[in-house]
């Protein structure tokens, strides 16, 4: 059977449609940067969600990457991940989908997708054991490029709460006020709450290094990079950096950097837990993630409410610290620790009254403590471990109430005994705390050096009443 003409014509036609197209350069979707005022970059002509990713190439030849964090009408609120130093006005905005190569400006580097999502994922896994990144997952440590394929989202919901393992394990943090008044379990989320210099770091040190967990994630954020470095050196060791991971976003870094360093140091615990590990997540601090987030809601126009926090602040808090926690049954956990900033010692700071509401505990750093040489500086009286009666025994309990409730009365008859006021024999049970307040305080205050288990914690506890 003979073809027919033209359909002879029309397979040449076709062929040389698809010749041109496979030498065609796309167009490209771009829009334009319109106005900075601040923190924030606003453009038009570009229809892009919340989160989205964005390219603004420099006339020196450099990337400016920029996040979508919110809009008004046909503008983007873009809030820049560097420093916006030579953006120029009507810049070029690229979303990350596209990847312009442009005369002299080579092609964008932007954050790792999938296609099946708008998400950003960063790099995870085993490779990232020993090592020290930043908030888009580079090296900082000098070590080389990672060596893993595996990427994770920065944004994950938190899991059913109904399909969570409950929390039925002691965790052994090695340090023994912890251990015996205030007992962790694993998936428990505490707070330590701290002002500055009452030796916060120290202590979060000494839990990297001793608690019994398969891998540790430090979050380092908003602080100083001097305190990055010694952190890592002085306070975590090589001991404790082999089994750790360390983000670290320090307080020069723009606010979005910091909030994306608090969620991908999230992300990788997740990681670590979906695997089935038991995970070891510190984050220092939950209060400067919120001043980052402060910072960003602000600048794009949200109302201030509680002394400048905006409301998105506090929905923000709950929805990373949630993503916290034990996994399916059987399955991993993630135990976490976060730092809460009381500025001037004030407990009723609205980030510090809206961390208790959420985490399962507080331990709270004392600085009459600390400045009279009691390390680490605890206030027993203060802190409370609220899964503490689910995982100990009855008779750990009792022991725990009994010290609690001598230590409590002699601190408030202190003044008295210091001016001799006190008459022994008057109160039998403050007449005991007196006995046993030299006792109670060598067994509160642990050396930096010193590990003390779970197991020798309670031994101790049990022998100051024998």
């Amino acid at each position: 059977m003979q073809a027919h003409p033209h359909s002879t014509r029309w397979k040449a036609y076709l062929q040389d449609c698809s010749e041109l197209l496979s030498i065609a350069e796309p167009m490209l979707v771009s829009g334009r940067v319109t106005r900075v005022a601040g923190l924030v970059m606003e453009a038009v002509g570009l229809k892009l969600p919340v989160g989205s990713a964005c390219t603004v190439p420099l006339p020196n030849g450099a990337q400016l990457e920029a996040e979508v964090v919110g809009f008004a009408g046909d503008h983007l609120y873009l809030m820049p991940q560097s420093d916006i130093e030579g953006l120029v006005p009507g810049a070029r905005v690229f979303p990350v989908e596209v990847i312009p190569t442009l005369p002299g400006l080579g092609q964008v580097n932007h954050p790792r997708r999938r296609p099946s999502d708008r998400t950003r994922h960063l790099p995870v896994g085993d490779a990232l054991l020993g090592r020290v990144l930043d908030s888009r997952g580079r090296p900082l440590d000098n070590l080389g490029p990672l060596q893993t394929s595996a990427t994770a989202p920065l944004s994950n919901r938190a899991a059913n709460p109904l399909s969570r393992a409950p929390i039925t394990d002691i965790l052994d943090v090695g340090v023994r006020a912890i251990n015996s008044m205030l007992t962790v379990g694993r998936g428990q989320r505490m707070g330590l709450f701290a002002g500055s210099g009452v030796g916060k770091s120290v202590l979060l040190g000494m839990m990297a290094r001793y608690t019994s967990a398969d891998v540790i994630v430090v979050g380092l954020i908003g602080e100083r990079g001097r305190e990055v470095k010694e952190f890592i050196e002085q306070i975590l060791g090589e001991e404790g950096l082999a089994r750790a991971v360390v983000v670290a976003a320090p307080a020069d870094t723009p606010p979005l950097m910091r909030m994306q360093g608090a969620a991908y140091a999230t992300s990788i615990a997740e990681h670590f837990r979906d695997e089935g590990r038991n995970v070891l997540l510190i984050m220092d601090s939950l209060t400067r993630y919120a001043m980052a987030q402060r910072e960003i809601a602000l600048a794009i126009g949200e109302p201030p409410a509680t002394k400048g926090y905006p409301p998105s602040v506090f929905a923000k808090l709950p929805a990373l610290v949630e993503r916290t926690g034990n996994g399916t049954p059987g399955g991993g956990s993630i135990t976490a620790f976060y730092t809460v900033l009381t500025e001037g010692d004030d407990q009723q700071d609205p980030i510090a009254d809206a961390a208790r509401a959420i985490l399962d505990g507080h331990i709270v750093l004392d600085r009459a403590l600390a400045e009279s040489g009691h390390y680490p500086a605890i206030n027993i009286e203060q802190s409370i471990s609220r899964v503490m009666q689910n995982i100990t025994t009855p008779e750990h309990q009792q022991l725990a109430r009994r010290l609690k409730k001598l230590y409590s009365r002699y601190e408030r008859s202190r003044d008295l005994i210091n001016v001799g006021a006190y008459a022994a024999g008057t109160d039998p049970l403050l007449d005991e705390a007196i006995r046993l307040q030299t006792a109670f305080e060598a067994f509160l205050q642990q050396n930096i050096s010193e590990r003390s288990d779970a197991r020798e914690s309670l031994a101790e506890l049990e022998a100051l009443f024998q």
